[in-house]
């Protein structure tokens, strides 16, 4: 848990280089347990705003703090460190477990599943701390499951700001829909020609 840099971000551009936020496939991000649907959707911005909250916030739902959120990339990405501002009062997530390139994680699977990493989160209602990656388990993510199992003892947990940083590595491969094995090749497909000596 720690800055990536040291040295004071109000004084320096550092901290928007390396977002990923222009790779985000924002209209498939999702979430489970938001108490408003969508809501999630508003916490992917640039960095200079991340402490706007105008434009909303993700919580979930009275009683369950507990979430899932989905990000899926339009690229490939190699991600370096999350950052992520929670709510006051207690809101704020106290965990993150991450997942990646896995779709479709609900509960069940989040809390039977090996994450790739965890964090024990801070209450960071300034977005000054990003929890740094085990980098070489973060390479060609085209999606990445974000759990937040618990909070700080409020009923609900609130998420204003999720901000990822990295690199895109390539364009997202479309998957093959149609591959098509030959059981018995046919001749006329490999023609070879024969050389006769004279």
């Amino acid at each position: 848990m720690a800055c990536l840099h040291d040295h004071d971000c109000a004084d320096h551009n550092c901290s928007s280089d390396w977002s990923l936020f222009k790779h985000i496939d924002l209209p498939k991000v999702s979430a489970l347990n938001e108490a408003v649907t969508g809501s999630v959707k508003s916490v992917f911005k640039p960095w200079e705003q991340r402490l706007n909250s105008s434009e909303g916030h993700l919580e979930s739902n009275e009683g369950d703090p507990e979430l899932i959120v989905f990000i899926p990339f339009t690229a490939d990405v190699k991600i370096k460190s999350i950052a992520i501002v929670g709510g006051a009062d207690g809101t704020s997530p106290s965990k993150m477990r991450a997942f990646v390139n896995r779709d479709g994680i609900d509960f069940s699977d989040a809390q039977s599943m090996q994450a790739i990493q965890e964090w024990d989160l801070a209450e960071n209602l300034q977005g000054v701390l990003e929890y740094q990656t085990r980098y070489s388990r973060f390479q060609s993510v085209g999606n990445i499951t974000l759990h937040f199992p618990d909070n700080f003892g409020a009923d609900t947990t609130r998420i204003q700001y999720i901000g990822l940083k990295g690199e895109a590595t390539q364009m997202k491969r479309d998957v093959v829909a149609n591959i098509v094995y030959e059981i018995m090749p046919n001749p006329s497909d490999h023609k070879i020609r024969i050389l006769q000596e004279l």
